[in-house]
């Protein structure tokens, strides 16, 4: 009898079948060693769309909400029935006795193969791989420790719980609030609280009234030291005046030995943070990119919560950070001796450890790696090794001065032991990035008492900056914190969204119209600053939905009941809907989209607006309208655009190439000429280049 293997994608189950010795290609699977390896390719069984439920679903109406199945329906994604129909008869095949999940380890995963396997109403055993690297080791490893599929029972409640609430809230309220406002708005369960930060942070920006101070500066034997603010300009100024060639007094100095531990490893979110950082990579890129290093057996699970490592890879950790040590530029760090204790702690590690290099870096050509790839590997490597690296220590320097009864303060601090920090500047300056902090001035060995004659004063002058926009770091980080103040004893998950799912909801805000990217910053638009004004409180509170989420790993942990969870979801829809059923004439209003001025109006001086099929004068009493299928321009072959249009209405002309004559079957070129006579519809005259005389007189 065989065993059926089920991956998520392609390149996972060649991995596995390599590793478990399924070495013959048949069509769709692998087979050998007694066992068929297949897959996914990602979801293949989808929630039916309301339509499918009844046909009167087909049309948007309120008087059909709320959508309310009492249990859902699955159909087959569109494009992958192939796929599907492969598995099932993989499934059915009379000497296949056992199923074994090998879709990603994690809540997504568990889902994608549960659909698969109901839908093809298949009966047999479940064992469940359950791995966070490629390498052919962890494959056998996790292939002899297969575990039943009834243990993750509780994690596919969850995942259909989190499937389930997204297609009711998302499907009710994108319908409810689309129908008020005649326009599409998509409203999702995590993407809409996290359209709602971002209106926030704006509205903080917009609001911000920049407020101007002043600052004294002292020079002290190449030292600077500082006052404390002035708001008053001539206080400022009066103050310099005084302290100006007059004798300072140093009135304290204190000296402290502070140390830094090693930055803890990676986990997702803090992974796609820093790559925004340094590398400009959305949180998407980064997760690709991530993904395809798995893949490719180089790093370990990406889609990860935990920061730590398990104490059982102890010794592969340790043989993995020599091998990240021999790797330029690492290989320019000195006295390195890793410390492996600091990044063990079972009791943080649930699913999956942190992200690190596999022992697969021995084999592997570095630089042959696409660059996106190349940096995030070099990133993961880079975090490794100060992870398990030596402390940083200094002595951090503060001095005080008076002069004339104003206080100055000086900073400054000495290094003692480098530790994991070498290792950060040595990538950074190999980065030509700048240290992730500086190290501060070293200040001159002041003392208490000490007397400083004529020392030079300048003011200078600042302002208060308003909050700064959110780009992917910070968003990412806002996300993951979501909700934290508001529910501090619960466990150890909260935020929106998950590591795994963060990276699309922002794709989602983008594509939908409702974010944009300017630069690294991620700034709402006007349609989505409205959308989260007109949106109920438990649609746009991150700290709800945070307690959803929080819910739901509760449920993965058997902890919490999917019936009540769902219970909650349906009892919130249908208040939104009973709530909502009207809105005023000026609601209906904000989604209008702004008409673009093209220019003005060659007879009474008003704005000229493009619409669908013209270009029209705003005041309808005057008539002035360019048609875009005017037969002037369909005979030529041609369409009015939006800049042939400002021209015509800026100049009374537009140069137009390539026009063609019906009469002598070829194109030309030619100025057209704006010749309104006033009327209802518009003429437009040719004015030809002229020809050039040659040397003999001939045109």
């Amino acid at each position: 009898m065989s065993k059926l293997i089920i991956a998520e994608k392609p390149s996972v189950a060649k991995s596995i079948a390599s590793a478990l010795g399924a070495s013959s290609r048949a069509d769709g699977f692998y087979e050998g060693n007694g066992l068929l390896v297949s897959w996914c390719v990602g979801h293949l069984v989808s929630p039916m769309d309301a339509g499918g439920y009844d046909e009167r679903f087909k049309k948007w109406r309120y008087d059909d909400l709320p959508i309310l199945p009492e249990s859902f329906r699955y159909v087959l994604a569109p494009g992958k029935e192939d796929a599907f129909e492969n598995l099932r008869a993989l499934m059915d095949r009379p000497d296949v006795d056992t199923i074994v999940n090998a879709c990603d380890a994690g809540r997504e995963g568990e889902l994608i193969f549960r659909l698969v396997y109901q839908m093809a109403d298949c009966h047999k055993p479940i064992l469940r791989l359950w791995i966070s690297s490629m390498e052919d080791s962890a494959i056998r490893e996790g292939f002899s420790d297969l575990r039943p599929g009834a243990d993750y029972e509780a994690l596919y409640q969850s995942a259909l719980c989190r499937q389930k609430a997204d297609w009711l809230v998302g499907i009710n309220a994108t319908r409810l609030f689309s129908v008020l406002y005649h326009r599409t708005l998509n409203v999702g369960r995590v993407q809409t609280p996290t359209l709602a930060m971002l209106a926030e942070r704006d509205a903080k920006i917009t609001l911000f009234h920049k407020e101007k101070y002043h600052l004294l500066r002292l020079m002290l034997d190449g030292a600077e030291a500082v006052s404390e603010k002035f708001t008053d300009p001539a206080e400022a100024e009066q103050a310099a005046a005084m302290c100006k060639g007059v004798t300072v007094t140093c009135t304290s100095v204190t000296k402290e030995q502070k140390k830094e531990q090693p930055p803890k490893l990676y986990d997702l979110t803090t992974l796609q943070r820093e790559a925004n950082r340094l590398f400009g990579y959305t949180a998407k890129q980064t997760l690709d990119y991530a993904q395809s290093l798995y893949e490719k057996k180089l790093l370990t699970y990406p889609r990860t919560d935990s920061r730590y490592l398990t104490s059982d890879m102890a010794e592969t950790a340790s043989c993995v950070i020599h091998l990240a040590a021999k790797l330029p530029p690492f290989d320019g760090c000195s006295n390195f001796f890793p410390l492996v204790e600091a990044m063990i702690s079972d009791k943080d590690v649930s699913d999956h450890h942190a992200i690190i290099p596999t022992m697969e870096i021995e084999k592997a050509d570095i630089k042959a790696l696409p660059l996106g790839e190349r940096n995030l590997f070099l990133l993961v490597c880079c975090k490794l090794l100060c992870a398990s690296a030596e402390p940083y220590m200094y002595e951090a320097v503060t001095a005080t001065f008076n002069c004339c009864g104003h206080s100055f303060t000086a900073k400054g601090k000495r290094v003692l032991a480098e530790g994991w920090r070498e290792i950060d500047r040595i990538f950074r300056v190999f980065l030509k990035e700048k240290p992730a902090d500086g190290d501060g001035d070293t200040l001159p060995d002041f003392t208490e008492g000490q007397i400083f004659d004529g020392a030079e004063v300048a003011v200078t002058e600042h302002f208060t900056q308003p909050p700064k926009p959110y780009t992917e770091d910070t968003l990412l980080s806002a996300m993951e914190n979501a909700g934290k103040d508001d529910i501090p004893d619960e466990a150890e998950r909260k935020g929106l969204g998950t590591p795994a799912t963060r990276a699309a909801i922002i794709e989602k805000l983008v594509a939908a119209g409702f974010v944009e990217r300017k630069g690294k910053s991620l700034i709402p638009t006007k349609a989505g600053i409205n959308l989260v004004t007109v949106l109920p409180e438990p649609l746009t509170s991150p700290m709800l939905t945070a307690e959803w989420e929080q819910k739901l790993t509760e449920i993965a942990k058997g902890g919490a009941d999917p019936d009540t969870f769902m219970d909650g979801i349906r009892t919130m829809v249908q208040e939104i809907v009973s709530t909502y059923s009207c809105i005023s004439e000026d609601g209906k209003k904000l989604f209008v989209p702004e008409k673009e001025v093209i220019g003005t109006c060659p007879r009474c001086g008003q704005p000229v607006y493009e619409g669908k099929k013209n270009f029209a004068c705003s005041d309808r009493s005057c008539g002035f309208v360019l048609w875009k299928n005017d037969r002037f321009w369909t005979s030529r072959k041609k369409e009015l655009t939006k800049k042939m249009a400002a021209d015509l209405l800026k100049k009374g002309r537009t140069n137009v190439k390539g026009m063609w004559s019906e009469k002598k079957q070829t194109t030309y070129d030619a100025a057209v000429i704006l010749n309104d006579t006033g009327g209802k519809y518009i003429n437009f005259k040719l004015e030809f280049p002229k020809r050039k005389v040659g040397a003999d007189g001939r045109k």
